[in-house]
C-alpha cells in the first residue's frame, strides 16, 4: 500500500515533549566542572566532581525514550528515534517489526520531506496532483490485493491463512474508500490507469516478492516443501509491513494538522481513514504476523527480511518524489532556497551545540591544573592553590550565579503577559539581564581562577568536546555544500573562550567555514594570565553582532537569516533571525519570551505556516521581528528543517 511516510518522524517529539520544569537550563551548570574529561585531558589524579553536569532537556525524556523503544509506533517517537534505534540494535531486543520500524527511521524521514506530503499536510496540494495519486495508489492497492492472495497459499496453518485473509480483505475496503473518493474528486473510475515508473516499479517488486523471486532465496517452482512455502509468505509480508505502518503512523500525525482548518481541510476524509483504529488495528495485525513468521526463520532468512523491508521503504521514497508538484514547497528550507539569495546561518555554542558549558569545562581544566604544580608558567602567574581550594571557589561562584540569575529573570519579567508582541519593552529589559551577565564576568576574572591555564590543555578539551547528536553532522554536511547555497556560517558565543570552540568545530572538519565570534583569553606565551578579552558577554552583545554580519552583507544582494539557540541570551537574535529556532528546553526563556507577547511554536508546525505565507505571497519568507520562535528538540529536526534527511 502507497504510504506517505511519517514527515513528523523526527519533528513529532516538538508537540509531545515538554518543557523542563526544572531550573532553567540558561543557568547553565555556569561554572560547575564535572569529572568527564578527567582522562581525555590527561590528569591523573581523580578528583570528586563539583556538580553533575546540566544536560538541557526534559527530564522526562528517557520515559519517553523508553515508550519509544516499547511501541515504535508510539505518538512519542522522534528526535530521539535515532537513540532508541541505536538501543535497540545493541540490545537486540523487540519484536522483527519494531526493530526494523526503528531502524528504518533515516529513510522514513527523507519521504518525510517530500513536496507532496508536505503539501497535502498543509492542504495545499494541488487537486490534480491528489486525483494522480488516487489513481496510482488504487493501481497499486490492486497488487497489494493480489499479493496478500498469493501469500496466503503460501501459508501452512489455518490462523496464518486467515489472518492474511482479514488483512487482504481490509485492503478491498480501502479500495472501496478510493472508489468514492475518484468519484468526489472528478476522477473517471471506468478510465484505465496507467503506473507511472515510480508504481509499477514498487508493483513489480512486491508481485516478484510474492511469487518467491526472492534474492538469495528459491524461486517459485523450487518450492517443494511447506516450510519453504511458509518462508515465501514471511517475505511476502515482510516486503508489505513497512507500507501498513508508515500510513498508520502518518495517519495518526496528519490529524494534528486539521486544526488549521479543521473540517474545511480538503483531504480530511483521507486524513480520517488512515488515523482511524481500525486502520492501526490492521498495522498491528500484520507486525503480528510478520513476527509470527520470522520465529522459525535463521539469521540469514531474517537478512532477507530486512533487505527487502529497507527496498519497501527506499521504493516509497522514490514514489513521493515522482509525484507532480507545481506550487513551491518550504520544507526542507535549502531545497527551496534561491542560491541567488544569501544564506547566512548562526548558532549559539554552549549547550546550544554542547552537552556540557564551556564554563564548566574551563573550570575543570583550572582544578586540574591546581593538581599539577610542575605545570609550566603556573608558578609565574599565581600563587598555588590546592585542587579543593580551587574547586570550593568555583562552587560558591557558581552558586551566586544560579542565586542571582534566578532574581534577575523575576525582576525583569513584566507583571502583566503582553498581548502583543513588544520587543522595544523586551530589549529594554535584556539590558537588565545584560549587567548582570556582564558583573558574574567580572566577579570571575576578579578571583583569579583563570589563571595559569594551559592552552594545549584547552585545545585537548575541545578536541573531545562532546556534542549534542546531530550537531556535528548537520555542519559536516552544511559545509559541503556551502557553495551551492550560497551561504555562510556563524558561531556567536559567550564562552570565555573562544579556542575552546576553535578545537570543537576543528576536530570534526568545519573551522575554517565557520565564523567564531566569542571572548578570547589573554595569554603570557601558552599559559592563561586570567583576563580576558570581553567581547561578548550579553544579549545585547550577540544581536549587535548579528546585525553587524547582516548589514556588512551585499546591499544589493538578498538574504535569509536563520539563527539557533537555546536560552535567554539567544532570544533577541532569535527574533532578529528570518527564522529563529530553539533548540532544547529552557523553562526562563519561554517564561521570558511568553512575557512579552513571544509566540514559541514547533518546527513543523511553523514551517506549515510559513509554507502558506510562501504559497500566498510569492515564495517570501516572513521572518524578522514577526514574535515567532520556533522550537526543535535535536539538530536532528533543524537538519531535516533545513537540508532533508
Amino acid at each position: 500500500m502507497r504510504s506517505l511516510s511519517p514527515f513528523l518522524l523526527l519533528l513529532r517529539i516538538h508537540n509531545r515533549v515538554p518543557f523542563s520544569s526544572l531550573p532553567s537550563p540558561s543557568i547553565r551548570s555556569r561554572f560547575r566542572p564535572s569529572k568527564r574529561y578527567l582522562s581525555d585531558l590527561g590528569f591523573s589524579e581523580k578528583l570528586p566532581s563539583v556538580a553533575a553536569a546540566d544536560r538541557r532537556g526534559s527530564p522526562s525524556r528517557s520515559t519517553s525514550l523508553a515508550r519509544c523503544a516499547a511501541d515504535p509506533s508510539s505518538p512519542t517517537v522522534g528526535a530521539g528515534m535515532e537513540m532508541v534505534a541505536k538501543a535497540a540494535a545493541a540490545s537486540g531486543e523487540g519484536s522483527v517489526a519494531r526493530r526494523f520500524w526503528i531502524g528504518s527511521w533515516k529513510e522514513a524521514l527523507f519521504a518525510s520531506y517530500t513536496p507532496f506530503v508536505v503539501c497535502l499536510a498543509a492542504g495545499k496540494l494541488n487537486m490534480d496532483t491528489f486525483r494522480n495519486y488516487i489513481a496510482q495508489d488504487v493501481y497499486f492497492l490492486r497488487a497489494f490485493a493480489q499479493a496478500y492472495e498469493m501469500a496466503e497459499e503460501f501459508a501452512d496453518d489455518d490462523e496464518t491463512k486467515a489472518a492474511i485473509t482479514e488483512l487482504r480483505k481490509a485492503v478491498l475496503d480501502e479500495l472501496k474508500m478510493h472508489d468514492s473518493v475518484v468519484q468526489e474528486w472528478g476522477i473517471d473510475p471506468t478510465k484505465e490507469i496507467i503506473p507511472n515508473p515510480a508504481t509499477l516499479k514498487y508493483t513489480e517488486f512486491l508481485l516478484a516478492t510474492a511469487g518467491g523471486k526472492i534474492e538469495g532465496g528459491k524461486g517459485h517452482g523450487k518450492i517443494v516443501t511447506p516450510f519453504e512455502k511458509t518462508k515465501i509468505a514471511a517475505y511476502t509480508v515482510g516486503a508489505m509491513t513497512p507500507c501498513m505502518r508508515l500510513y498508520a503512523f502518518l495517519g495518526k500525525e496528519l490529524q494534528l494538522h486539521l486544526q488549521y482548518e479543521g473540517n474545511g481541510h480538503p483531504y480530511k476524509k483521507w486524513i480520517d481513514t488512515y488515523s482511524s483504529a481500525g486502520f492501526e488495528a490492521s498495522a498491528v495485525q500484520i507486525e503480528d504476523l510478520l513476527d509470527k513468521l520470522s520465529v522459525s526463520l535463521t539469521g540469514e532468512e531474517l537478512e532477507i527480511i530486512e533487505k527487502l523491508w529497507c527496498h519497501a521503504m527506499k521504493l516509497e521514497i522514490e514514489f513521493f518524489n515522482a509525484q507532480p508538484i507545481v506550487q513551491p514547497v518550504v520544507v526542507p528550507l535549502t531545497k527551496l532556497h534561491d542560491p541567488t539569495n544569501h544564506l547566512v546561518i548562526f548558532s549559539d555554542f554552549d549547550l546550544t551545540c554542547t552537552v556540557l558549558d564551556s564554563s564548566a569545562l574551563l573550570a575543570e581544566i583550572a582544578i586540574l591544573t591546581a593538581s599539577k604544580p610542575g605545570q609550566s608558567g603556573t608558578d609565574t602567574l599565581s600563587v598555588q592553590r590546592s585542587p579543593s581550594d580551587v574547586r570550593n571557589s568555583w562552587d560558591v561562584l557558581s552558586k551566586q550565579y544560579t542565586e542571582e540569575y534566578e532574581q534577575c529573570i523575576e525582576s525583569l519579567l513584566p507583571p502583566e503577559q503582553a498581548k502583543i508582541f513588544d520587543y522595544e519593552s523586551l530589549y529594554k529589559s535584556l539590558e537588565q539581564f545584560s549587567n548582570f551577565e556582564k558583573q558574574a564576568n567580572s566577579r570571575v576574572i576578579e578571583s583569579g581562577l583563570l589563571k595559569g591555564m594551559n592552552l594545549e590543555d584547552i585545545k585537548r578539551t575541545g578536541e573531545c568536546l562532546t556534542l549534542q547528536d546531530g550537531c556535528k553532522e548537520f555542519f559536516q554536511n552544511v559545509v559541503k555544500i556551502k557553495q551551492k547555497l550560497n551561504a555562510e556560517f556563524h558561531i556567536l558565543s559567550y564562552c570565555w573562550c573562544a579556542d575552546l570552540i576553535r578545537s570543537a568545530f576543528s576536530s570534526v572538519g568545519c573551522l575554517n567555514e565557520l565564523g567564531i565570534h566569542s571572548n578570547e583569553f589573554n595569554y603570557d606565551g601558552s599559559v592563561s594570565t586570567g583576563e580576558i578579552l570581553r567581547m561578548m558577554e550579553s544579549p545585547l552583545d550577540k544581536v549587535k553582532t548579528f546585525k553587524s554580519i547582516i548589514a556588512n552583507l551585499a546591499s544589493e544582494e538578498k538574504h535569509l537569516s536563520v539563527y539557533i539557540g537555546d536560552s535567554v541570551g539567544d532570544l533577541l537574535c532569535l527574533l532578529e533571525a528570518d527564522v529563529g529556532i530553539v533548540i532544547g528546553s529552557s523553562l526562563s526563556l519561554r517564561r521570558v519570551g511568553e512575557q512579552f507577547g513571544v509566540s514559541f511554536v514547533p518546527l513543523y508546525s511553523g514551517s506549515i505556516k510559513k509554507q502558506r505565507e510562501v504559497i500566498e505571497d510569492a515564495n517570501v519568507w516572513k521572518g524578522g521581528l514577526s514574535g515567532v520562535v520556533y522550537t526543535a528538540s535535536s539538530w536532528t529536526d533543524i537538519h531535516a528543517f533545513l537540508l532533508g534527511a
